[in-house]
């Protein structure tokens, strides 16, 4: 057995399998299909401050070699969060790490600063593709300016390791990347969803409610390698990487181009136990080899 082991700032993985938020519930939906505690983390759905419905259906498409989806981060609200699904899942003998998302820098802060007072979640991973009320819409992540003033905000208020998920609807991703490293990051992650659109031609109208969405799969992993090779060379931080990962390959990949750790996403609606199978591939593949570490392939191209 090679060691699987991997740091992510002050947060220790026994693996560098994590799930990418939205695709893996709270973890207890697949418990089932495979033993929680073989992953290096488990990101779990997007909380935010206040309760959120979501968008309109239909909000999921399929589309060639990928989905669009525009669900819109519905849930609870943190203080559910806490109080009920903390509780369930507080003993999983993994990271548990809770994704934040906010509607203002404010919204974000509060968030984490309660999150940052439950002991067995020891990361959060920020989304900042989402859209800032008060700026017109725009996603904080899409600017520098825009980035640095979540990133900050919560730095202030959450003390554990942060993880920042990167958007790729972006000019140069090395500069947000190195924007949010000065405020503090603790780790990037990326990337999150393209803007992707489908049209129904009988309807003449499109699929999604909204009529845009974030397209994930297969299709955005060329995008993403690339970003993560592009964002490992800029900042000293380490890199998660995802987008489109499907099997222990496409993990390799991920490893050689930067990536201290990687997340899977789409691929988990396909098969439930495809983290597992990734999990135990990287280390068949190592040992073939002759590789002790993982940390010996990354950023190795």
């Amino acid at each position: 057995m090679a060691d699987l082991s991997v740091k992510i700032g002050r947060l220790s993985l026994k693996n560098p399998v994590m799930t990418a938020s939205g695709t893996f519930g709270y973890g207890l939906e697949f418990a089932d299909f495979i033993p929680l505690d073989g992953l290096g983390g488990i990101i779990v759905k997007g909380t935010t401050l206040n309760p959120r419905e979501g968008n309109d259906y239909p909000r999921m498409a399929e589309t060639p070699q990928g989905m669009l989806n525009c669900v819109g981060l519905q849930n609870k609200g943190v203080n559910y969060f806490c109080e009920h699904i903390y509780p369930q899942i507080k003993d999983i003998d993994t990271n548990m790490i809770v994704n934040v998302s906010g509607s203002s820098p404010e919204d974000y802060a509060e968030c984490a600063a309660r999150i940052d007072a439950l002991e067995k979640i020891p990361a959060i991973e920020l989304n900042i593709s989402c859209p800032n009320v008060k700026d017109g819409g725009m996603a904080f992540g899409v600017t520098c300016a825009g980035a640095e003033s979540v990133v900050k905000a919560v730095r202030e208020r959450y003390h554990k390791t942060l993880i920042v998920k990167l958007s790729p609807n972006v000019t140069n991703i090395s500069e947000i990347a190195r924007a949010c490293e000065a405020q503090g990051a603790d780790s990037v992650s990326l990337i999150n969803t393209l803007m992707g659109m489908a049209i129904d031609i009988e309807k003449r109208r499109p699929v999604l409610s909204i009529n845009t969405g974030g397209l994930s799969g297969p299709a955005v992993k060329p995008v993403a390698l690339r970003m993560v090779w592009q964002v490992a060379k800029a900042v000293k931080i380490p890199v998660v990487g995802l987008g489109g990962i499907m099997s222990a390959k496409d993990a390799i990949e991920f490893f050689m181009a930067g990536a201290t750790a990687i997340e899977i996403g789409t691929a988990n609606f396909i098969d439930p136990a495809v983290t597992i199978k990734v999990r135990d591939g990287i280390n068949d593949w190592l040992d073939q080899h002759g590789c002790q570490s993982v940390s010996e392939i990354v950023g190795c191209i």
